[in-house]
């Protein structure tokens, strides 16, 4: 417990802190912004690349790995339509429903990977990155195109969301490097290094800029609904589908991270451009973020 403890503690201290910047507005409400955009197009994908590049990769169980969380992650979201038959929920606060219960933050989870599992962690995270971003933003879309009517809902729109995503781009730049055995200069990769090393401390501080505590008015029922399914249904599924594929426990443990993260803040983005409930998805955004951390020791407890 005191290793979890020791592990958590100063993930989400500076989440609070990043809350405690946008009180006091420094160093301005500009900045933070600015700051996000920064950490998710060039720090983030620059620790993805030097991760992936510098691993030592092991296919073993690696599909399975893969798969235990694609099929958990589809399994939850049917479950959400069921409980969307049984409750009624407005068309638009399902689909922010939807975002909060299979979507995950990535700066939590690179951040846990990495104060958990050290190296192996980030790597195990960044291929499972690879392939569910694609998959939930997928999933996330369909969900808007079957119950908001909207133009902009093409197949390019699907396309463009993956092929553009800066995550996805360094995951597969940084395996290529890998897989192919490339050598790229050592001044380089410092580099890269180095912008990486900034990466999760600033992502940290920008998810807890994006808090909004005085919007938490929205619908009960709603946010119970899509953090059970975040933070209870996935991970007992998930756990239970790992061990049915005989999972190593260092794979089991970041999925089991993985399973119980809080929603991204991106959902926010998300549900602002195809019409979903705004209002709900900053509530879901910041109520996941704030009980995350319990569910995550007992996860991390029990079950690793």
């Amino acid at each position: 417990m005191i290793d979890i403890l020791t592990a958590l503690i100063p993930i989400f201290s500076l989440i609070m802190i990043g809350y405690f910047f946008k009180k006091i507005k420094f160093p301005s409400h500009d900045f933070w912004p600015q700051a996000d955009k920064l950490t998710y197009y060039i720090l983030m994908p620059s620790l993805l690349i030097y991760k992936l590049s510098t691993a030592s990769i092991s296919s073993t169980n690696t599909t399975y790995y893969i798969l235990t969380a694609l099929i958990t992650i589809f399994i939850v979201l049917l479950i959400l339509f069921i409980f969307n038959k049984l409750f009624n929920f407005q068309v638009d606060s399902f689909t922010s429903i939807v975002q909060g219960g299979i979507r995950f933050n990535t700066y939590v989870f690179l951040a846990l990977a990495d104060a958990i599992l050290g190296d192996n962690g980030i790597v195990l995270a960044a291929i499972l990155l690879t392939f569910v971003i694609p998959f939930i933003n997928i999933l996330c879309i369909s969900t808007f195109a079957l119950y908001i009517s909207q133009n902009k809902l093409t197949f390019m729109y699907f396309f463009k969301s993956i092929v553009t995503n800066p995550l996805i781009i360094a995951c597969f730049i940084g395996g290529c490097i890998n897989f192919l055995s490339i050598d790229i200069p050592i001044v380089l990769e410092n580099t890269i290094d180095i912008l990486g090393q900034a990466a999760l401390p600033l992502g940290l501080l920008s998810i807890g800029f994006g808090l909004v505590l005085k919007e938490m008015k929205s619908s009960k029922k709603d946010i119970i609904v899509s953090s059970f399914a975040k933070h209870l249904l996935t991970p007992v599924i998930m756990f239970f589908i790992a061990n049915a594929f005989s999972l190593d426990k260092e794979m089991i443990a970041v999925l089991l991270i993985f399973s119980v993260l809080p929603t991204a803040p991106s959902s926010f983005i998300l549900a602002r451009q195809l019409g979903g409930n705004i209002s709900l998805m900053s509530s879901i955004i910041t109520i996941q973020t704030l009980i995350s951390s319990l569910f995550i020791i007992v996860v991390l407890n029990y079950f690793i």
